[in-house]
């Protein structure tokens, strides 16, 4: 089975359209489960949620504990041996987990598989297609679960830049290998994290010192 995770904090206008490019997969629902953590949103994310059950698994958080420790929190409610995470502002083509989850079966000496990105704008129009290995991406990509318990899981005291880390210590032992296949959609917009230069700068130099 596949666990798609998605993590949202005050994200309700935006994870409607990444929940339903979940359903729409044409991998069988009885292959895969999707999961939402709410990390505590003050918006109407807890009701959208609600609309959609019982097709997605949503768990709203009583505290707000960041997107590194939502994560975690995802992974251990996760049924799957497989585990692919989806950011609330993006989604993801219908194929995506099918192929992905034919190729690691497929594949037992492989430990994870990406796919190229396109950058979407909010109608969903495509603008840029980016390859995911020379411009890597936290979501998108379908590990093996345990090997992510082997590593430790996402390191919590990361606020940012936390798929960076995660994939560092991933890529010490294991190998994510590349389809060139723009499955994942990727938005870019004014609240994305990463237009928050200090704080991406903050932890760059944390990054930094954890591994050289």
């Amino acid at each position: 089975m596949v666990s798609v995770i998605i993590t949202t904090y005050n994200y309700g206008k935006y994870v409607e359209r990444a929940i339903r490019s979940c359903i729409d997969q044409t991998l069988d629902k009885s292959a895969f489960e999707i999961i939402v953590v709410n990390d505590c949103s003050t918006d109407f994310t807890q009701k959208i949620l609600e609309n959609y059950k019982p097709d997605i698994r949503a768990f709203n958080l009583k505290n707000n504990i960041g997107l590194s420790a939502a994560r975690n929190f995802g992974i251990k409610q996760s049924r799957g041996q497989f585990v692919v995470f989806l950011d609330a502002d993006d989604y993801i083509h219908r194929d995506l987990l099918l192929i992905e989850k034919v190729f690691l079966e497929e594949n037992n000496k492989l430990d994870a598989v990406s796919v190229d990105y396109t950058q979407v704008d909010e109608r969903g129009s495509h603008k840029k297609h980016f390859s995911a290995e020379k411009n890597p991406i936290a979501c998108g990509i379908m590990f093996r679960k345990d090997l992510l318990y082997d590593i430790g899981l996402y390191d919590e005291n990361f606020k940012a830049r936390e798929e960076e880390e995660l994939r560092i210590r991933f890529e010490k032992k294991y190998k994510i290998q590349n389809l060139c296949v723009p499955l994942y959609r990727y938005w870019i917009h004014d609240n994305n994290l990463t237009k928050n230069n200090k704080k991406m700068d903050f932890f760059k130099e944390k990054l930094t010192k954890k591994h050289g």
